[in-house]
C-alpha cells in the first residue's frame, strides 16, 4: 500500500474507532479533562498501530521505511503528552498554588444560634437514605403491573418540595429488553418518600419520561447531553422535581485548572426528563427550586483544602499550625427552601472531638463555620448505641439540630430489618448526655424526654397559673409532677426542671411556667 493511501486508510480507521469510542464512553472534548487526554492518546495509538501495521505488510514493496522517525511519532507523542500533563499539573498543584487551593471555597464564621433555626419537628427529616430506599422498594413491589418492567433508581435526591422535605427518585428500565418493550410510552413515574413522616408513594405522570440513565441510544441522558454539550465536563447527576412536580435531571458542569486540578462547578444543565429539552445556567442564575448543584463530596474536598492549605504548603509539613479537616460522613439540613450539607470539623490530628461544624448551601455553595466544640459524629453514634447495647441496634448518621439553643444530635436506632426502634438525643458538647426513647412515642416525646432528663429550659408559652391539683409519680426512676390548674388545664413537669421548688408547691400556689403544647402540656420552666 502506497504511503498516501496508507495514511488515508489509517486516518479513516482511526476516525471510525474514535466515533465508536466517543459514542460509548462519551469523553468531553475539553483539554482540562483527563478523560479527553486518555481518549486522544488512545486514538494516537490506534493511528500508529494501523499505520505501522499496514506499512509492515507493504515492506516488500519498499514503500515503508522502518528507519523513518515519522512512523514512530504516534507512539512518542503520548509519552510527551503524559510528561507535559505531569509537569503542568505539578506547577498547578498545592506546592505552588496552596492559597488557590485554600480559597476554592470561602468559609465564613457564624453563630450557631443565629443561623440554625430552632428545630421544628414537623419538618425534621428523620427518615434517612437507607430507610427511604426500603420504603421506595416496598411501594414498587406493591404495583404488579410495573414491578416486572421497571426498577427504582438509587438516586434518591433529598429536596425541599413546596415546603415538604422529600427524597425523589425515578423509575428506570429493568434491562435492555424492558427498554425496547416500554420506550414508546416511556417511564411512567417516580417515587417520592416524605423524609419527615416516612410516607412513600409512586407519582404517576400523564406523559412518561423518555430519557433516563438506563435507556439506550440517544434516550440515554448521558449520551443525549454529551452530544448536546460536547465540551462540557459533567459532574454527578441528580434527579429533582420542580414546584409543579415535573421531573428533571440536574447535571452540574465542572471546571478545572490544568488537567483535573482544583475542581469546581461553573454551572448546571437542567434537563427535562419527559421532553429532553435542556438549558445550561451559570451558577449565579440557577433557579431557586433546584436544590443540588454541588456534590457533598466536592464540598468536603474543598473544605479539606481550606483546612489544610490556609497557612501555606510548608505549614502542612512543618508545624501544621491551624490545620483542620472534615470528619467522616455528612448529612443534610433543610432550611429556607434550600438543602444544606453539614459535616464536622476536627483537628488534623484526628481524635474523637470536633472543633465545630460547616454548613454549605448545595445550590449556592455559601458556607459557614460554627465554632461548637464537642463530640464528633461517630462518637455520638457509639454513645447512642451504647445506651441500648443489649439490643444490638445500628445507629444512623446524626442529624444536627438547634434544640432550645443548644447544638444537639438526633440519631435513629434501627433493628436488623432497618426499622427505626428508638430515637437518641445526644448533647454535642458532652456526648455522655444521651437519652434514648422508644420511637413509637414520637420524635417530639423523645425531645422532651431528653430536655427534662437534662434539666434544659426550652422556649414555649409563658403564663401564670394557680394550682388546683398536684400529684407526683415515678416513671423509669424519674419523678414527674402532674398538675391541674384552676382553668382545668393539665401539665406535666420533671423534677429536674426545678428540684428546689417542685417538692414544696401545693394546691392554691401561683407559679409562673413555660410550657410546650402537647396532649398534656409539658412544663419546661417553673418558678414562683
Amino acid at each position: 500500500m502506497k504511503k498516501g493511501k496508507r495514511l488515508i486508510f489509517s486516518i479513516l480507521v482511526t476516525l471510525i474507532v474514535g466515533f465508536v469510542m466517543f459514542y460509548v464512553f462519551l469523553p468531553p472534548i475539553n483539554i482540562h479533562s483527563g478523560a479527553f487526554w486518555a481518549y486522544f492518546i488512545f486514538l494516537l495509538l490506534v493511528f500508529g498501530i494501523i499505520n505501522f501495521g499496514s506499512g509492515i505488510l507493504s515492506i516488500r514493496n519498499r514503500e515503508f521505511d522502518l528507519k523513518n522517525k515519522s512512523n514512530y511519532y504516534p507512539f512518542i507523542l503520548p509519552v510527551i503528552i503524559i510528561l507535559l500533563i505531569i509537569v503542568i499539573n505539578f506547577i498547578n498543584g498545592p506546592f505552588f498554588m496552596a492559597k488557590k487551593y485554600a480559597n476554592r471555597i470561602i468559609v465564613n464564621n457564624a453563630s450557631f444560634q443565629d443561623e440554625i433555626k430552632e428545630v421544628n419537628f414537623n419538618t425534621l427529616a428523620i427518615v434517612d437514605r437507607n430507610s427511604s430506599e426500603k420504603l421506595g422498594d416496598r411501594v414498587m413491589g406493591s404495583i404488579n403491573e410495573l414491578v416486572s418492567q421497571f426498577e427504582v433508581s438509587n438516586l434518591y435526591t433529598q429536596i425541599n418540595y413546596n415546603d415538604d422535605i422529600v427524597r425523589v427518585t425515578p423509575l428506570d428500565y429493568s434491562d435492555w429488553i424492558k427498554y425496547f418493550t416500554n420506550k414508546k410510552n416511556g417511564i411512567p413515574g417516580y417515587v417520592m418518600v416524605n423524609s419527615v413522616t416516612g410516607e412513600a408513594k409512586l407519582i404517576k405522570l400523564q406523559e412518561g419520561m423518555k430519557y433516563s440513565v438506563n435507556a439506550m441510544f440517544f434516550d440515554n441522558i448521558y449520551r443525549k447531553l454529551r452530544f448536546t454539550y460536547p465540551t462540557a465536563i459533567f459532574g454527578d447527576i441528580n434527579f429533582e422535581i420542580d414546584n409543579e412536580g415535573i421531573p428533571y435531571y440536574i447535571m452540574p458542569t465542572l471546571t478545572y485548572s490544568a488537567v483535573g486540578k482544583r475542581e469546581d462547578v461553573n454551572g448546571a444543565i437542567i434537563f427535562n426528563a419527559i421532553t429532553g429539552e435542556s438549558k445550561r445556567y451559570d451558577v449565579s442564575e440557577i433557579p431557586s427550586w433546584v436544590d443540588h448543584v454541588y456534590s457533598p463530596e466536592l464540598i468536603i474536598d474543598q473544605i479539606d483544602d481550606w483546612g489544610t492549605y490556609t497557612n501555606g504548603f510548608w505549614n502542612t509539613l512543618f508545624g501544621q499550625k491551624g490545620m483542620k479537616m472534615t470528619t467522616d460522613g455528612y448529612n443534610y439540613i433543610a432550611q429556607d427552601d434550600d438543602i444544606y450539607m453539614y459535616t464536622g470539623i476536627t483537628s488534623i490530628v484526628s481524635d474523637e472531638s470536633n472543633l465545630g461544624f460547616v454548613l454549605t448551601n448545595l445550590r449556592t455553595k455559601e458556607t459557614k463555620f460554627f465554632d461548637c466544640p464537642g463530640a464528633e459524629e461517630y462518637s455520638a453514634m457509639d454513645s447512642a448505641k451504647g445506651a441500648m447495647q443489649q439490643m444490638n441496634y445500628t445507629a444512623s448518621f446524626p442529624i444536627l439540630i438547634n434544640l432550645s439553643g443548644r447544638p444537639t444530635y438526633v440519631i435513629s436506632l434501627k433493628d436488623a430489618a432497618g426499622l427505626v426502634k428508638m430515637y437518641a438525643f445526644v448533647d454535642v458538647s458532652d456526648y455522655q448526655k444521651v437519652i434514648v426513647t422508644d420511637s413509637k412515642d414520637g420524635i417530639e416525646a423523645a425531645a422532651y424526654n431528653y430536655l427534662n432528663n437534662n434539666g434544659i429550659v426550652t422556649k414555649g408559652n409563658d403564663i401564670n397559673i394557680t394550682i388546683s391539683s398536684i400529684t407526683s409519680v415515678i416513671i423509669d426512676g424519674n419523678t414527674y409532677y402532674y398538675i391541674i390548674d384552676t382553668e382545668n388545664n393539665k401539665y406535666r413537669v420533671s423534677i429536674k426542671i426545678n428540684s428546689n421548688l417542685l417538692p414544696f408547691i401545693k394546691v392554691g400556689d401561683s407559679v409562673n411556667i413555660v410550657y410546650s403544647n402537647k396532649d398534656v402540656r409539658e412544663i419546661t420552666s417553673i418558678k414562683k
